[in-house]
């Protein structure tokens, strides 16, 4: 199988992962009305189909190197089953984010749920495998539980100031139902709620996946993406039909309803997963470069959380999610950026420090 095997290939995949895990939800925001559920559908196939082909053609390349099914043959069916719990965990988290994303829109939804997920998961670790200065550490988690607050603080402020601007523009026009609309419009707590508990579930996924992978009887990352893929698909088809009868926006719809979608919809959810999943692929195969050429842990971990600022970025900059907001807001926003980038650069550089 195709791995990296310098410094520059491994540090290159992060940046590709970094790019491709900030990137992929905008896949969902050109779907439009599209339900998120519907588009879920094709974003699982679009995770397995993507993990398959890189296995079954990177993954068989260099016949001199074990391949990905030779590595199956010898790998625990335990590290195997916590590949595929991985990917059920994974995607109920990013349900949820998705979820987020269609009722609050990237700029909220991932530094809340990602930078909440970055924090349960140095958490996790530092419980597992102390290391590194728990100063600097948890120093900088508090700086990322500060910037997800003032995010939700940003967020809260702009939609009700929408909800006050609508209410009065309502006044004005003779139409009681649009008064109603204006008065029952939602507020922040919906979305800011469905990024808190995605936020949660997203931190514990990625410890499965390096519990899959450690030891002699390890999985590698292109088997790896194949059976986290696999619970990413099998999943969907319980978490689906629950988000479809319960829904978090919108009336209750039928599975029926994807069938009436555009080629164009469900294009875009394929491809997202496939954006998705090369990231993961990038990241897998990043991690287990030999020692001697590893991208170092301040980096690595610098790289693989700037996906959130990525989304953000895209969020504010290209989809204008808080276009019309106050000065008081856009500070509020810009004050999140800085606190998320001084805590994760802190959480970076604590492995390169003794306690």
């Amino acid at each position: 199988m195709i791995l990296p095997t310098t410094y520059l290939a491994a540090l290159l995949l992060l940046i590709v992962s970094m790019l491709c895990w900030g990137s992929w939800a905008n896949t969902q925001k050109l779907a439009g009305k599209w339900r998120f559920e519907l588009f879920y559908y094709d974003y699982s196939f679009g995770v397995l189909v993507c993990a398959l082909i890189a296995a079954f053609t990177l993954g068989q390349w260099l016949p001199k190197e074990l391949s990905f099914s030779d590595n199956f043959l010898i790998a625990s069916k335990r590290q195997m089953a916590w590949g595929v719990g991985a990917g059920a965990v994974f995607n109920l988290a990013n349900m949820l984010l998705v979820a987020a994303i269609s009722v609050a829109g990237m700029a909220v939804a991932f530094p809340i749920a990602i930078g909440l997920a970055l924090v349960v998961g140095v958490i996790w670790n530092y419980l597992l495998n102390p290391q590194g200065s728990p100063i600097l550490l948890f120093g900088g988690v508090v700086l990322v539980l500060v910037a997800i607050i003032v995010d939700a603080f940003a967020y809260s402020a702009y939609t009700d100031a929408k909800k006050q601007a609508a209410i009065k523009a309502a006044a004005l026009q003779p139409d009681p139902k649009a008064k109603r609309f204006a008065a029952a419009s939602p507020g922040a707590a919906r979305g800011i709620l469905l990024s808190i508990v995605g936020g949660v579930l997203m931190g514990m996924f990625y410890p499965l996946v390096e519990i899959s992978r450690e030891g002699d009887g390890g999985v590698a990352p292109y088997g790896i993406a194949i059976l986290f893929g696999s619970g990413v698909l099998l999943s969907s088809l319980f978490y689906i039909p629950f988000f479809l009868n319960f829904p978090v926006d919108g009336p209750p719809i039928e599975v029926a309803a994807y069938f009436k979608g555009t080629g164009r919809q469900h294009l875009l959810g394929f491809l997202g997963g496939i954006v998705w999943m090369a990231g993961a692929l990038c990241n897998f195969a990043a991690a287990s470069t030999p020692p001697t050429v590893h991208v170092g842990p301040a980096v690595s971990y610098a790289l693989g959380q700037g996906a959130t600022l990525v989304s953000a970025l895209w969020g504010l900059l290209v989809w204008r999610e808080f276009a019309g907001a106050t000065f008081g807001v856009k500070m509020l926003l810009l004050g999140m950026i800085v606190l998320f980038l001084a805590g994760l650069g802190m959480i970076s550089i604590a492995p390169l420090h003794g306690g």
